[in-house]
């Protein structure tokens, strides 16, 4: 790397060679880089995923529903190996046309239709199913707004503290200083919330918790970018507590294993078709 400053160019163009961990699957363009058609199992949903903090919401939302006897709920989970590029294949990019994970299928109505964006996923399953989300006007309403703080919140975690921190190129002081103030003061903002509410919309666990529990709430546990430490997490004991009481939840923590690849063998479960793959 240069140690002289850098001057952006009149016109920018891309520097595949200087894009760092993703520069294989980072691109300018949209749209498919091969035809591929996505597999269909036998169950209503079938969910296209990896077990990032987005797709972990979903599955573990799935899970939940199961728990509750939503037998509509039943759920195909295939794998989508993002590094290797599945995310631009033709039958993704139809199902979610920014290439992203997860991506859900619902064929319980003809025609199927498609749900990208895990803030829609979650809000759709929640709606379809009447469940996980506060049927008091008020406390949808809360819980909606902190659905909404995730959407818009954990880019900066995850594009901007995490990236600089873990995953660039080269330790830039700048910018890991910038995005760890947005980190710590996010987690204040939760921390002001869980002094006062058990969960975040209010007494009710919803969608919300389900939402930011994968980024937040594993990242004060230790889970995330190994940065609890670095971020002082004990600072936030209210983020805490409701972090553990949700991972001590049965379907939250087959939700977490629904399509990983790594840590132990016992932790995998690289594609899920029924409740026997979890045992």
């Amino acid at each position: 790397m240069s140690n002289s400053p850098y001057v952006p160019p009149k016109v920018w163009k891309n520097d595949a060679a200087a894009g760092g961990q993703f520069a294989s699957i980072n691109r300018p363009i949209a749209g498919p880089t091969h035809d591929k058609v996505l597999p269909v199992g036998k169950h209503p949903l079938q969910l296209y995923s990896l077990a990032t903090p987005n797709g972990v919401k979903v599955t573990v939302l799935l899970e939940e529903l199961l728990v509750l006897g939503h037998s509509g709920a039943e759920y195909d989970a295939w794998l989508i190996r993002i590094g290797d590029g599945d995310q631009f294949s033709s039958g993704f990019v139809e199902v979610n046309p920014n290439s992203k994970i997860p991506a859900l299928l619902d064929r319980s109505v003809e025609p199927p239709v498609r749900v990208f964006e895990s803030g829609s996923i979650l809000l759709h399953l929640a709606e379809k199913f009447g469940a996980f989300l506060p049927k008091d006007p008020a406390a949808r309403v809360e819980s909606l707004n902190w659905l909404f703080w995730q959407m818009g919140s954990a880019p900066y975690l995850g594009g901007g503290f995490g990236h600089f921190y873990v995953y660039a190129p080269e330790k830039i002081e700048y910018a890991i200083n910038r995005f760890t103030m947005e980190a710590k003061r996010q987690l204040d903002v939760l921390e002001r919330r869980l002094a006062v509410s058990r969960y975040l919309g209010g007494d009710e666990y919803s969608i919300a918790d389900i939402a930011v529990w994968p980024w937040y709430g594993q990242l004060v546990r230790g889970n995330l970018y190994g940065a609890a430490e670095f971020l002082a997490v004990d600072e936030y004991p209210h983020v805490q507590r409701w972090a553990e009481e949700i991972a001590e939840r049965p379907a939250v923590q087959r939700g977490t294993r629904v399509n990983r690849t790594w840590g132990d063998e016992q932790s995998q479960v690289p594609e899920r078709h029924s409740a026997a793959d979890l045992q």
